[in-house]
């Protein structure tokens, strides 16, 4: 049987003013493939087993099928294939996906892995395939993969539909995985520069997220880790934020130099300190809800 669900509330998540700013900051990403990929955090190796202990086919000893939407520049699509599984990267954009394609980034991922090429050298079962579509009608067959996830984008996609694409997507016994990297801002000098940086993606505790009642809780966990970074690559991850791409020149000049007046005077790092940046990393995990209730029936 699936171990208790920890209680949370039903609050909502991240709100936008309205849809058209929901779009525009959504919109922001479109060209931020090299950046978002070189600085943004990847995933804790506990989060990805997480996942694949939850697969089907992990179960029987099989590879596996993802589909990772809203994947970016396939930050997780990348650390699936590299643990064997086939997967196709979904997302809007065009540039994103070329970047997914080249294979990423080369710095090295909280597991330790030096970069997603080097994995396919050494795990020659990997594959990514990309898909230009929605995550609410991709287009792909259903009961197509073991496992969908979606991660730093579920707030993004109508949640509606996009439950009801999941569902359809999933296999038999299959997962949806919806995962968030958050700076750890129980931490003072982290929730100061969360404050100084506009992270606009920081949840409160209870945070659930909103799904359609196709599917249904299974396990949800948080996963505390740190991501190192040199302090010039800390404020350019700013960069990568909706909120500094899309403000005027003088407000994003002044956010950076905010920034760097905080690291390197305030917190007193020298340019170029390594710093260990803390993040949680919130996973929630369902199934289809007809399945779960078959799956309980038999235990």
């Amino acid at each position: 049987m699936h171990p208790p669900v920890p209680p949370i509330s039903s609050r909502d998540e991240p709100r936008f003013r309205d849809r058209e700013r929901k779009n525009a900051l959504a919109a922001a990403f479109q060209e931020q493939g090299e950046d978002y990929d070189r600085l943004r955090p990847g995933y804790p190796g506990a989060v990805l087993e997480a996942m694949l202990a939850q697969m089907p086919a992990r179960a029987a000893g099989g590879e596996g099928r993802a589909i990772d939407l809203g994947a970016g520049t396939g930050k997780l699509s990348w650390a699936l294939a590299e643990r064997g599984l086939s997967v196709t990267a979904v997302d809007t954009s065009a540039a994103m996906l070329e970047t997914a394609r080249r294979g990423g980034a080369s710095l090295p991922t909280p597991s330790g892995t030096a970069s997603p090429a080097a994995a396919l050298a050494t795990s020659p079962a990997a594959a990514l395939a990309t898909h230009l579509a929605p995550a609410e009608a991709t287009g792909l067959p259903a009961g197509s993969a073991e496992l969908v996830t979606v991660a730093q984008a579920w707030h993004w996609f109508d949640a509606a539909t996009a439950s009801a694409e999941a569902a359809r997507l999933l296999a038999p016994g299959g997962v949806l995985a919806l995962v968030w990297n958050m700076l750890d801002v129980t931490i003072p000098w982290v929730h100061r520069l969360s404050r100084i940086m506009h992270a606009g993606d920081i949840h409160r505790e209870d945070f659930t997220p909103t799904v359609g009642p196709e599917l249904e809780l299974t396990a949800r966990s948080v996963h505390q880790w740190e991501d190192p970074m040199p302090t010039g690559d800390l404020i350019d991850l700013a960069r990568t934020r909706s909120y500094v791409i899309t403000a005027p020149e003088e407000r994003r000049a002044k956010v950076l130099a905010n920034l760097d007046w905080y690291l390197h005077e305030h917190l007193g790092h020298a340019p170029g300190d390594l710093v260990g940046v803390p993040y949680r990393t919130d996973l929630f995990l369902y199934r289809a809800a007809r399945q779960s209730l078959v799956g309980l029936r038999g235990c």
